[in-house]
């Protein structure tokens, strides 16, 4: 079934209208994806906990891959303030309404993954990053008593 016009016009008109309609329709579809999206719930333990490990599992992984250490840390340290910023705005459950920004969180990252990473597999830490992850936790242990 084919469909004939005498002028060019209309079915150029059509399909100008036609495509109209549906960047309308898209841009409404995404603002209100958008505004749905802003619903930022806070991190839980049970979220942190499965950052964390997702981290160290990614940084076992890489040095077992010979991926530089300090890279692989790094990456898996930023990826996981990255998904707290982009997932929960910044908001840790545990310490209120704050908001950390990125280098809180990626501080708080690397050493808690670092700490995850040292049970998982410890082969695959250097030696002097355990021993100054150790003195940290010390440190913190002895802050937190005070």
């Amino acid at each position: 079934m084919n469909i004939y016009f005498k002028s060019k016009k209309i079915p150029r008109l059509l399909g100008f209208l036609l495509l109209l309609s549906f960047t309308f329709f898209d841009i409404d579809t995404i603002n209100k994806q958008l505004k749905a999206e802003k619903n930022f719930v806070a991190a839980s333990e049970n979220d942190l906990f499965l950052y964390r490990q997702m981290g160290a599992s990614y940084l076992c992984i890489a040095s077992k891959a010979e991926v530089d250490f300090k890279k692989g840390l790094g990456i898996a340290s930023a990826t996981f303030a990255n998904v707290i910023i982009g997932k929960h705005d910044g908001v840790i459950k545990e310490l209120g309404n704050e908001k950390l920004n990125e280098k809180r969180l990626y501080n708080a990252g690397s050493f808690q993954i670092l700490g995850s990473a040292i049970n998982i597999c410890p082969e695959n830490i250097p030696k002097e990053v355990k021993n100054d992850y150790k003195k940290q936790l010390k440190q913190l242990i002895n802050k937190n008593k005070n």
